[in-house]
Formats: C-alpha cells, sequence, structure tokens
C-alpha cells in the first residue's frame, strides 16, 4: 500500500539533488559577488545576503524531500545535513575558484570561465580558513550555516508532521464501523414474543363471550 511508505529513500535521493544543485548555485553566487552593487555588499558586510542564500537552500532542499510525501523521522537530520553541507560546500568551492582565479588574474573578477580544476586546486588552502581560525573570525560562516541546517530541519519537521497526521486520519476513516451483533433467534422463531395470558383463577367467573 503506498500510503504506508516511509518516504526514506526516495527522500535521500531528491535531498541530495537538490543540494548538489544548491552547492553549485551558492559557489556561482559567490563568483559573481563581486559584480554586485556596493551597497548591497557593504550592507552589514555581506553578511545579510549570505543569510539569504542559506535560507533560499534550506527552502529548496525542504521542499525537494517534502515533494515525496515523507513520513520517516530520519529525514529531519539528513535535511539539516543536506543544507548545512550545500551551504559548505558552496562557501568552500565559490571562494576557492575566486582566489585561485585571482592569484593567476590579480584584478580581474572572476567569472564562470574561471570554474577551473587548476583554480580549485590553486585557491582550495585559502577557502579552507573560513572554517580553520577561531570562532571569533569564522563565526559568520558557521552561522550561515547552522541558518540553512535549522531551517531546513524545522520545515521537513513541519511536513513530516503533516503527512503523519493526515495519513492517521485517512487510515481511521477508512476502518470500517463496528455493528451491533443481532440477538440470536432459534429457526421458526418469531421476532416478537407472543403476549403471555393471564392465569386463570378458579373464583373468577367464566365469560362465555370470551371464552
Amino acid at each position: 500500500m503506498s500510503h504506508k511508505r516511509s518516504g526514506l529513500l526516495s527522500g535521500l535521493v531528491t535531498g541530495l539533488l537538490a543540494a548538489l544543485l544548491c552547492a553549485a548555485g551558492l559557489g556561482a553566487a559567490i563568483l559573481f559577488q563581486q559584480r554586485l552593487p556596493s551597497a548591497v555588499m557593504s550592507f552589514g558586510g555581506g553578511l545579510p545576503v549570505s543569510l539569504a542564500l542559506s535560507l533560499l537552500i534550506a527552502v529548496v532542499v525542504a521542499l525537494a524531500i517534502g515533494a515525496v510525501r515523507p513520513r520517516s523521522l530520519a529525514l529531519l537530520p539528513i535535511a539539516a545535513l543536506y543544507a548545512g553541507g550545500a551551504v559548505a560546500a558552496g562557501q568552500v568551492t565559490g571562494k576557492a575558484v575566486m582566489d585561485g582565479a585571482a592569484l593567476r588574474a590579480p584584478g580581474r573578477p572572476a567569472g564562470l570561465g574561471d570554474v577551473t580544476l587548476d583554480n580549485l586546486n590553486a585557491g582550495l588552502g585559502d577557502a579552507l580558513s573560513l572554517y580553520r581560525g577561531t570562532l571569533t573570525q569564522t563565526w559568520a560562516a558557521w552561522l550561515c550555516i547552522a541558518v540553512a541546517a535549522v531551517a531546513a530541519f524545522a520545515l521537513v519537521t513541519l511536513r513530516v508532521v503533516r503527512v503523519r497526521r493526515a495519513q492517521r486520519a485517512q487510515e481511521a476513516a477508512q476502518e470500517p464501523g463496528q455493528e451491533a451483533e443481532p440477538e440470536y433467534r432459534a429457526p421458526f422463531e418469531p421476532a416478537q414474543q407472543p403476549t403471555p395470558k393471564p392465569t386463570a383463577d378458579l373464583f373468577t367467573p367464566r365469560n362465555p363471550a370470551r371464552d
């Protein structure tokens, strides 16, 4: 019966595909962040933009997992892992390519043409420094990861709870009602017992019309 499927395997596959696409999209966004208006990137040090992208990644991952109508509670931490991992992968990939392109061609803004394995390897060491320093220096990168993970966990939790509640209500509605058991009667027994006749009284005069 399809309504009893947990959706675990389908959620794993769809969530992983969405996370990979989000990681690639975040990496591309980091490459083009220098082309955004300076007022946008200078506001809050660019943190609001990064947090908005993290929330967008969480929503995309949650929608991908929720599309399969999941019931398994195991998908809750997996959704958080996918969303947080997508943010981390996008951050590292985008910064590595951007740093590698800057080493090869200083002063030139990075673009899609700079997405090469050589640039990725050249800038990978500097990109990993996003997480190697102290928390006072790396808190922004960790905050984006945490926001994406928590948001995806909460959204998938709401979806799983709604699906489980709806399926429980559907199963309860499909259960046949218990009918009252009919009273047993012997063969040829009338449905209503005849009214008993009063016992004869020896001292009561007989009525010829009734006897």
